[in-house]
This record gives structure tokens, sequence and C-alpha cells, in this order.
């Protein structure tokens, strides 16, 4: 079993030398500690000495260099700052009470021992020392470097004492599992579910914090078959919940949408580590509960479940603290928008549809496509094989139709300003609908996207309604 950690970057040295001159036993602690067993980059720093975190950070900072500025919390005793491509934070070692009712601990000057024994999991309370009688010895009192090897997460203490003291433990033992592939233990596990209601007592902000992590995790689905297990999942994202199930009428059943939601979340990780991309897996079939019906002769349908979904993200996205501008409309979109490139790969494309779709789409046409592949999660692996080949080519006739048309994100051609100069008109409804007929016309491949054309035809459409140019008898 390992006993000493190689400290090879010279910020250790530093930080050892100004603890030896303040007396302070010193430590480097917690995650950057497991990352380091496990082989994994890390660039957030904690240290923990038996006296001031902030008199520590102000003298380690002032020896690597004097430029440096410290940033300090004194009402949580701790300092950070940031070196290079790294981020130290430090802390005086203490030991923590809690109130029923709160998160927040009553806290008091302590040990390392104390500090390891208020530490969420085995893994986490792993700690080095930076001092000179044992510099680079790992301190390991609740076998952690054991459970790493074995792939588990346990707390320290007893589990209903760790999560009733702080409940996001409870989320974060699921992200560890999640971003780790290790197993939670059972006792461990069993208190999550005992504990599960206490989640309600965090800010909705630190559960979306940790419930982003597990969506970046490298096979997210993991995190939420636990959140779900551990009744965690029904509490913060109850629209999730609904769309486990199968019914079944008449011999026809329809597929679990919880478990295909999964499916296609794990399948959008295997193409992009984008955050708003895994959201949009996520609730591309949202409103498929609501919409569900059973058709004599048809089957099970959800007709409309795209637009209704779309309508939801907002709402969702409010709820769970997340970003509500360019983030929240880019999922929007692609939940409206999910169903359409797969109808284009089931019929003849015409240029007309592929128009329509990259105006809509957008620059996001590419994040729409991987949605779609995504979405593709039978298990006939022909079926899929066909699929895929298809999309190819509905990929490579969107690129042709691009290169011709240009609709991309495309404005019209003739602007309302320039409608109101030629007809001499103030705003009004003619307007519309000659840009709008334009659009069309456009989109439909009746007139390039070209503004002679679209300029004979404004004035084609003005006579149509009565308007004359200005000027003109």
């Amino acid at each position: 079993m390992q006993n000493k950690i190689s400290l090879k970057n010279p910020v250790f040295r530093y930080i050892a030398d100004a603890a030896e001159e303040l007396h302070y036993e010193t430590y480097a602690v917690g995650g950057y500690v497991r990352d380091q067993l496990l082989e994994r980059e890390c660039k957030d720093i904690d240290f923990v000495c038996v006296g001031s975190g902030m008199e520590l950070a102000e003298k380690a900072a002032a020896k690597i260099d004097p430029r440096l500025h410290v940033t300090v919390f004194k009402n949580f005793g701790t300092a950070q700052f940031r070196w290079q491509d790294l981020d130290l934070e430090f802390v005086g070692a203490r030991k923590e009470s809690y109130q029923r009712d709160s998160r927040k601990p009553i806290v008091e000057e302590g040990t390392l021992q104390d500090d390891q024994n208020r530490r969420d999991f085995t893994i986490n309370a792993l700690a080095v020392s930076l001092n000179k009688h044992n510099y680079g010895e790992l301190i390991d009192p609740f076998n952690g470097v054991e459970d790493l090897e074995n792939k588990i997460i346990r707390t320290p203490l007893d589990p209903d004492i760790t999560f009733s003291d702080d409940p996001l433990r409870m989320m974060r033992a699921i992200r560890f599992a999640s971003q780790l592939g290790f197993t939670i233990k059972q006792d461990t596990f069993d208190s999550i579910k005992r504990n599960a209601e206490r989640i309600k007592i965090i800010s909705q902000e630190r559960i979306t914090d940790e419930l982003n992590k597990i969506i970046l995790s490298r096979v997210p689905s993991v995190g939420f078959k636990l959140l779900d297990e551990s009744g965690l999942l029904k509490i913060i994202f109850p629209e999730m919940v609904k769309l486990k199930g199968v019914e079944e009428i008449e011999g026809k059943g329809h597929k679990d949408n919880f478990y295909h939601t999964l499916q296609v979340l794990d399948n959008a990780s295997k193409y992009s580590n984008d955050l708003w991309l895994r959201w949009s897996a996520i609730l591309h079939d949202i409103a498929k509960p609501p919409t569900k019906k059973f058709v004599e002769g048809e089957g099970w349908t959800f007709h409309g479940h795209e637009v209704l979904g779309s309508k939801w993200v907002p709402g969702i996205f409010r709820r769970l603290k997340l970003p509500m501008g360019n983030e929240m409309k880019f999922v929007q979109k692609l939940v409206f928008l999910h169903l359409r490139p797969i109808a284009l790969t089931k019929e003849e494309i015409s240029d007309s549809a592929l128009r329509r779709l990259l105006f809509e789409a957008g620059d996001d046409i590419e994040s729409l496509l991987s949605l779609c592949e995504a979405d593709i999660t039978s298990k006939n692996r022909e079926k899929v094989k066909r699929y895929l080949q298809r999309f190819e080519t509905v990929r490579e006739k969107l690129k042709e139709v691009e290169a011709k048309d240009q609709v991309r994100n495309f404005q019209p051609p003739v602007s309302g300003e320039l409608i109101m100069e030629t007809f001499g008109i103030k705003p009004s409804r003619e307007i519309g609908i000659i840009k709008e007929e334009i659009k069309e016309a456009i989109l439909d491949g009746k007139i390039r996207n070209d503004y002679n054309e679209a300029y004979a035809m404004m004035l084609e459409l003005g006579g149509k309604l009565g308007l004359k140019v200005a000027g003109k008898p």
C-alpha cells in the first residue's frame, strides 16, 4: 500500500517553508491527493494547517511572488490565490457540528484528525504531510487508498450523520460514482435513500452545480440511475421521473422513455462535451408523458411533444437556476427541431425542406444533427447503421444547398425600411406580408437568395397589394 506521494511541483516547497517559519503543521488534503493517486489531472489544491490558513496563505504567496494577490474570506477563515495554472486554497484545521435544520456548521479550531473526520468520503479524507519530519507521507486514517483501489465510495463516519450534516454530500457521492466509475457502498447508498428528503434544505444553485457535473461525466446515465434509485431525482427533477414506465394496449407497448433518454444522453456524450447539447438530449422527449395517446391500428403516438417540450424548457431552466440566455434558447431550439432531420431520413429529400431546416437551425445545425444521431437507440444494429447512412446523405445535401442558396441565418434581401422607402408608406401590415412572401419564395426555391430577384418580387407584391412606387404617378 502506498505511503508516500511525490510532490514534484515547487509550490509545495514554498508552502512547506512558509509553514515551518510559522510553526504550523501543514498538509495538502482532499481532491488533489485523491487525483494524484488516480493519476488524474487536478489544478485545485487545498491546504490545511493547524493554525491560521489566512496567515499561511499570505506568507506562502510572499515567498512565491510578492506581487501575488491573496483573497481572504474572514467569515470562513479561508484564503486563496492563483499561481501559474493552480488554484491554491488554505484553511485552518477545524471540527464542525451541525443543527438539524441548517447545513451551516458551528466551527471550532481542531487538529488534522478533526479535519479528516469532517470530510465527505474516505477517498477525500487523504492528506499528505508538508512537515519537515515526514514530508510527502500519506496520512490515510479511513483506508481511502484501499477504497480507491477497490473503486468504492463510502463515508468516513456514520453515513446518516455525514448526509444529515450536509445533504449536498448525497449528490456528491453520486457525482463521484458517475465521474470515476466507482460503486457506492451499500450502507452509504441506503443512507442516501433514508436522507433523500434532506436535499430540500440545499440551495438550488448548489444542487444544479452537482447535477451539471454528473451530466458532464463520461457516462452520465450512471449518475442518473443512481439519482433515480436513491429517490433524489423525483425531488430535484420530477419531470424526468415521469418519463419512466411502459404501457401496453392490445399487445402494443412503447419504449421506456426514461431509459431511452439516458441512452440518448450517453450517445450525445460520445459526440460532444458540450453541456447544453447534453441538456438538449435530456429534455428532447421531456413532454412525452402528457402527449402520449393510443390510436387504434397505429399504436402509441406522442404528437406535438417537441412543441410542448420546447415550451417547457424556459420553466425548467428557471426552476433549476440554469442560465436563461443563449444557452436556454439553444436547448429550446434543439428540442423544438429534433424530429425534423429524422423526418428527412424517411422520405425523398426536397431542397425546400433542407432550406427550411437550415434557416430555422442556423448555426446550430451541426448540434441538431448530433442530437438526432444520438436519438437513434434501436437495439437492431442494422437499423441503426441504415439510419446513420441516411444521416450522412442529409448532411451532404445540406452542405450542397447551403453552398448554393446560403440560407443559414439569412436576412431577407429587402428590408422593411426599403419597402417603406420604395412605396412611401409608414409601418403597416403590408410590410410584413411582403417580407414573409419573399422569405417563403426563397425557402421554396421560387427565387434565389438574391437582391435583384427579391426586389423584383417586392415590386410585384406591392402592386398586388395596391401600393405604388413613391414618386411615380
